[in-house]
Parts: C-alpha cells; structure tokens; sequence
C-alpha cells in the first residue's frame, strides 16, 4: 500500500534563479514559499557519495580535528550552472564544481526548508520516522 504524501510538499510553483546565482524558491500548496541558497543545496545534496561523506564526518565527529589543520582552504562559492525537473517530483542542479548527481525531490525540499518552523514541522517528523 503506497505511503499517502503530505499534500503540504506538493509545489505551485518553483523557480530557479541560476542567471543571478539567488537559489531556488518554491511556493508550496500550503502557501509558505521557501527560499534555498545554492550552497545550502550542495552542503545538502541527496545523493549517494553526498550521504556517505556526511556519515564518515559524523562518525569521526567534527571535534577530532587534526593539528595540521589550522585554517580552512578558501573554497569559492557554490554557484548553479543549470538546473532541470526530473519528472513531477524533483529537481536536480549542475553546480560550478562539477557536481550533478543529487536529485531533490519535493518532499526532501520541504524538509529542509531552512526556516524555523519548517524545521520543526518537518525536519523533527522525518527524523522520528527514520528513527
């Protein structure tokens, strides 16, 4: 039996600002619209490498930090080169430093909002159910 989707995930609109480097914006069916800089999107990127990088970080545990390591390397901002639906559930961006594999679906937009009350409505429900 399919999993009912939260009506509140489902876009009316989305726009992506790749010319002036904004983010992505989307207005949802509950009419809040979020607002997504580029490199919060790539610090967050879905896909597969991107997940397994976030769990090797959290198993050494970001105070083991090693004493050659005084000062981090300058890292040009995240831009957004292109961007494109993947069918009616997500979009997936090619940012400035080649990479491209991350699929954001709808759903995992909505709960990463970076507001606060979409944090406590979504982030806390998603991480209960993945508990």
């Amino acid at each position: 039996m399919p999993i009912p989707i939260d009506s509140r995930k489902k876009p009316v609109d989305v726009k992506v600002h790749v010319t002036t480097g904004e983010g992505v914006e989307i207005t949802w069916s509950d009419g809040h619209t979020s607002r997504y800089p580029f490199p919060y999107l790539r610090d967050l990127c879905p896909c597969a490498l991107c997940n397994d990088e976030r769990e090797k970080k959290a198993r050494i545990g970001t105070s083991a930090v090693t004493s050659s390591v005084a000062l981090p390397m300058f890292k040009p901002r995240v831009t957004a080169k292109g961007a494109s639906a993947v069918g009616s559930y997500a979009l997936q961006i090619q940012f400035s430093d080649g990479h491209s594999t991350g699929i954001y679906s709808y759903e995992h937009l909505r709960e990463i909002c970076p507001c606060e009350a979409c944090g406590k409505e979504f982030r806390s429900a998603a991480q209960q159910t993945t508990a």
